[in-house]
């Protein structure tokens, strides 16, 4: 079923230069990836998150932390990017300033090609020194042991944000800089409940921009928003794009 779109936000759009988009989870899910609360099946069904993805499990169990992140990298390394990555990457195109700002780790939007990407919550594909000397590098093997940092001996870690860690700052200060410039915020696939992410909608409307809600559900945000379109963003995206292309 083709979506419908108000004529008024279509004419927003066209007359717009400046958008951002925050993603989360809800799309990844369409690429069959699970949460990551869902992710905690199988073996690793027995623990809390606390024992997975913390800097305390970390030094605590090393070992056991590299593996439940190898297999979310396998997971992830085995998804294929939806047709809402893809209108992510068209929708790009019709804007001056875009800004993908995303919470997932699993760098699907990275794979499609979209180019103003901020990585809020980091990438599955990446590792870095656990004791912060700078050394971040891809993810492409998946050693047995944990390795070390190659300047300083300390473990490497996955360059994910764990429970209990501020975000990168350079990547926050993006994201903020995009919520407080754009004249239309999306809030795509998320729930609007993780902070600092879920107060970027708010910033942006009290800014003046216009929002947008693409998600399966009503979320906390719904009743903030300006647009709410309630389904797969695989599906409402590509019909936006495919307006947004017919109406110039």
């Amino acid at each position: 079923m083709t979506t419908t779109f108000p004529p008024e936000l279509i004419s927003f759009l066209r007359a717009s230069s400046r958008v951002a988009v925050l993603t989360g989870a809800g799309v990844s899910q369409e690429s069959g990836l699970r949460t990551f609360r869902d992710a905690q099946v199988g073996i690793w069904a027995q623990y809390k998150p606390e024992d997975l993805a913390t800097p305390e499990a970390f030094e605590r169990n090393p070992r056991l932390v590299w593996d439940f992140y190898s297999t979310r990298r396998e997971g992830a390394g085995g998804a294929e990017p939806n047709t809402g990555h893809f209108a992510l990457v068209e929708m790009e195109k019709h804007f001056d300033q875009f800004t993908l700002i995303t919470q997932n780790i699993d760098g699907l939007h990275q794979r499609v090609g979209s180019r103003s990407l901020v990585e809020l919550h980091g990438n599955l594909r990446r590792i870095r020194c656990s004791r912060g000397c700078g050394v971040i590098d891809e993810w492409e093997e998946l050693p047995e042991v944990v390795p070390a940092c190659p300047h300083c001996g300390a473990l490497l870690r996955p360059d994910v944000v764990w429970f209990g860690e501020n975000l990168p700052e350079d990547g926050l200060n993006a994201a903020i800089q995009a919520a407080n410039t754009c004249q239309a915020f999306f809030s795509v696939g998320t729930s609007g409940l993780v902070q600092p992410a879920a107060s970027l909608a708010f910033w942006a409307k009290k800014r003046g921009a216009v929002l947008v809600e693409v998600n399966y559900e009503p979320t906390p945000l719904t009743e903030y928003v300006d647009y709410a379109f309630h389904g797969k963003s695989g599906d409402i995206l590509p019909d936006l794009v495919r307006v947004l292309g017919d109406a110039k």
